[in-house]
């Protein structure tokens, strides 16, 4: 039997993603979307500005939206996907755990919290089990897990696959969609013919997420990795996926080629999300492009290109899209791995 699954936050743009690839999922069946009191009552096609590149699925969009309140939806939903402002998240997700609900977040709040797994299942799916920890200090019947920051999923892959070598120092500057920012976030008159060099708060979720993602955990605690990050984040006038430009000094002599077989060879999962080649590498020095490249893996797969030497030791652009494997599919990643582990 498929398992009942909820939406926190079904209308907003990651909502609408969590939608789309829900409704089709063979291990997940959509039976509650919350949103805010002005939305709730009405029917999902009423309340949701549908924006997603295909159809509303005509039973979802016939559904009832309700309250997001752990009393609203039903206690035989088993897995709840949040995509709440991180103030209604954090105000809302803790509720929702004690009242005996499972959630994976893709909410800001509590990221780096000691007992919250953050979680990107091919780097770090051994995290996961922070939540018996999480439980027992919380007196949850309930668990919350995060996946992180949608620019932080693009290079934390990658950076996984040459910590082999050894990572000491690692800058990233990022060239990030529009849509990260929400239906809402940029306007047009901003960012048409421009570029924006900075996004509030951005640059502290790449330095901070990526030392826990990277991480270790002893089965009583996580430590940190101590690498050494430094980010610089960028707006452009792209719809859908973020480009980041990646430097990284290593303790070990790196090559061009053995980063770029390194992520060749960085393996996936079996997971339903899971892409065949989590990492795409191309030889081309002008790719990884958005436009051409987002979609790879159905949205899932990291790409990589550029790989070469340079006064900081390696240096390499990376690529994912940020509503699919940054956001809405890295929380239905996050929800598998819970199932596949059973926490469901």
């Amino acid at each position: 039997m498929a398992v009942r699954v909820g939406v926190l936050g079904a209308t907003g743009a990651v909502g609408q993603r969590l939608i789309q690839l829900l409704d089709p999922h063979p291990e997940f069946e959509i039976a509650a979307l919350t949103a805010s009191d002005s939305s709730a009552g009405k029917t999902y096609r009423q309340a949701a500005k549908w924006r997603v590149d295909s159809p509303i699925p005509d039973d979802v969009a016939e559904m009832t939206v309700t309250a997001t309140d752990p009393d609203e939806v039903p206690s035989d939903v088993d897995l709840l996907f949040s995509s709440l402002p991180s103030s209604v998240g954090e105000a809302v997700e803790p509720g929702f755990c004690e009242a005996g609900y499972v959630v994976s977040s893709n909410s800001s709040n509590g990221r780096m919290a000691d007992d919250i797994p953050l979680v990107i299942p091919e780097v770090n799916a051994d995290h996961l089990d922070l939540l018996e920890v999480q439980r027992d200090e919380r007196g949850w019947d309930g668990a919350m897990v995060k996946n992180p920051n949608c620019s932080t999923i693009t290079f934390v892959p990658t950076l996984a696959a040459l910590e082999e070598y050894g990572l000491e120092k690692v800058h990233v500057a990022t060239l990030q969609a529009v849509s990260g920012a929400g239906y809402d976030g940029v306007t047009s008159m901003e960012i048409i013919d421009n570029a924006i060099p900075h996004i509030g708060g951005e640059e502290d979720k790449l330095e901070t997420e990526s030392k826990k993602l990277l991480g270790s955990f002893d089965g009583a605690a996580l430590s940190l990795n101590d690498v050494e990050v430094g980010a610089s984040c960028n707006r452009i006038p792209t719809i859908d996926g973020h480009l980041e430009n990646v430097f990284v000094e290593t303790a070990e002599e790196l090559s061009p080629e053995q980063a770029a077989e390194a992520m060749r060879e960085y393996p996936s999962l079996d997971l339903h999300s899971s892409p065949d080649q989590l990492i795409e590498v191309f030889e081309d020095p002008e790719r990884p492009q958005p436009r051409l490249d987002r979609t790879l893996g159905n949205g899932m797969s990291i790409s990589a290109g550029g790989i070469r030497e340079s006064t900081f030791g390696l240096q390499y652009n990376c690529l994912a899209h940020n509503t699919m494997r940054g956001a809405a599919g890295a929380s239905v990643l996050n929800g598998e791995l819970l199932l596949e582990n059973g926490y469901l």
